[in-house]
C-alpha cells in the first residue's frame, strides 16, 4: 500500500463527508487494503500507481512534488491515450460481497480527471483472480465525473461480487476508489474456541455513530491485527465538560458475545480511565434512533479500569443478555481505544 507523510495527521484531521449518503456509515469498504482489498492490474499506471487509489487515508495534494514520470498525485493516473480505447483497474475485493455503493473519487485531480467512468463486476471461487474468460457484468452504467469531487453511486445489485473493474473513459486519474457493501459471513472464521468475532469489518461490524472523532475515526477499532501506532484507533479531544465519549456499532451478526477484548496499544498518556459497554437486539432503525435508544440499552460490560498500552480481556465480567445486534462502547471520560472485539456465537 503507497504510503505518505503525515498519514496519521492526515486520517485525523479529514472529517466525515456531510453529503455522503448512508451507505458510506452502515457499510464496509470492501476495497480497503487494511482488510486485505488489493490492486491486482490496470492497463496504464504512468504517472501513479494503482495501489494508492485503494488507500484508506483522505487523497493529499502537494505542490512541490515530483517524480521521474511528472507530477506525482496521490492516487492512480494513466498517461494520456491516443490510440483509442480507455484504460482500467482491476481490483480484488478484501471479501467476497454484496455491494450498497461505490465513490469514485477524484479529489486534486483539476486538468487531468477522467470525464466518464463505468464500473464492471464478477464474482470467484475463494483465491481465484479473474482471467481472460472472467463472466464480467456491468456493475455501474458509465457515468460522467467532474475533477476535484466525490461521486457517489446508489447499487441495487443483489448478486455477490469478489471483483470490480473500474473503467475510466478514456484516461486520467482518479485519488481514491471505495466500494462499500456487507461482506458474505463466513462461519470459518472461528477461533479454537468456536467463538466468531462478531465486531469485525470483515464479518460486517460497522460504527453508526460517534459524539467524536477528532483525532481517529471510531470504525478503524474493527479492523484487524493490533494498531501499527497511536494514529490506529479511535480517539476524541480532550473532554472540557462533564459526560463521557461513546460510540455506536452494528455487529455484522447478531450473536451472544462470550468475550470482549479492548485494546489500548500505543494509547500511553490519553487511554480512558474506564471504559463500558451497552447492548442491545435492534430489528432496523436508523442511526439517528439508535443514538437515542442506545442510551437506556442494558450494560453488557460494566465500568473497568483502563490501563495503557495494554489488551485487556473480560469473560466473567460480562452480564448474560442474550443475542445482541448492537453495542454502544462507552469510553470514559475520553481518550483513545485501537481495536474493539467482541466474540461470540452467531444466532
Amino acid at each position: 500500500m503507497a504510503v505518505f507523510p503525515d498519514r496519521e495527521t492526515a486520517m485525523a484531521a479529514a472529517p466525515h463527508d456531510p453529503d455522503a449518503p448512508a451507505f458510506v456509515r452502515r457499510c464496509v469498504n470492501l476495497a480497503d487494503p487494511r482488510l486485505g482489498a488489493v490492486a491486482l492490474a490496470a492497463s496504464d499506471e504512468f504517472f501513479a500507481a494503482k495501489e494508492r487509489m485503494l488507500d484508506p487515508a483522505p487523497a493529499q495534494f502537494y505542490p512541490g512534488r515530483y517524480d521521474e514520470h511528472g507530477k506525482w498525485m496521490d492516487g492512480w493516473e494513466s498517461r494520456r491515450r491516443r490510440r483509442g480505447g480507455h484504460d482500467w483497474c482491476i481490483v480484488r475485493l478484501a471479501r467476497r460481497g454484496t455491494l450498497a455503493g461505490l465513490d469514485i473519487d477524484t479529489s486534486h485531480f483539476t486538468g487531468n480527471f477522467p470525464p466518464g467512468a463505468s464500473v464492471d463486476a464478477c464474482c470467484l471461487a475463494d483465491g481465484e483472480n479473474p482471467g481472460e474468460d472472467a463472466a464480467w457484468f456491468p456493475l455501474l452504467a458509465p457515468v460522467a465525473l467532474r475533477g476535484n469531487s466525490h461521486h457517489y453511486f446508489a447499487l441495487s445489485e443483489a448478486r455477490p461480487v469478489t471483483h470490480l473493474r473500474l473503467n475510466i473513459h478514456p484516461d486520467g486519474g482518479i485519488a481514491r476508489f471505495r466500494a462499500y457493501g456487507m461482506p458474505a459471513f463466513d462461519p470459518r472464521g472461528a477461533g479454537e474456541d468456536g467463538l466468531i468475532e462478531l465486531s469485525s469489518a470483515l464479518h460486517g461490524g460497522t460504527a453508526l455513530a460517534a459524539n467524536n472523532e477528532h483525532f481517529g475515526p471510531a470504525s478503524v477499532m474493527l479492523l484487524p491485527g493490533r494498531g501499527v501506532n497511536m494514529g490506529d484507533g479511535w480517539e476524541t479531544r480532550r473532554r472540557r465538560e462533564p459526560g463521557s465519549d461513546w460510540c455506536l456499532i452494528a455487529l455484522g451478526h447478531p450473536g451472544v458475545v462470550e468475550r470482549i477484548e479492548i485494546d489500548t496499544a500505543h494509547f500511553k498518556g490519553n487511554f480512558p480511565d474506564r471504559c463500558s459497554i451497552q447492548a442491545a437486539r435492534v430489528e432496523g432503525g436508523a442511526p439517528e434512533s439508535l443514538v437515542t435508544q442506545a442510551m437506556f440499552w442494558e450494560e453488557l460490560l460494566p465500568e473497568q479500569p483502563m490501563r495503557a498500552d495494554a489488551i485487556h480481556v473480560f469473560r466473567s465480567e460480562l452480564r448474560a443478555l442474550g443475542p445482541v445486534s448492537h453495542v454502544r462502547f462507552n469510553m470514559i471520560p475520553d481518550g483513545g481505544v485501537s481495536r474493539l472485539r467482541l466474540w461470540g456465537r452467531p444466532v
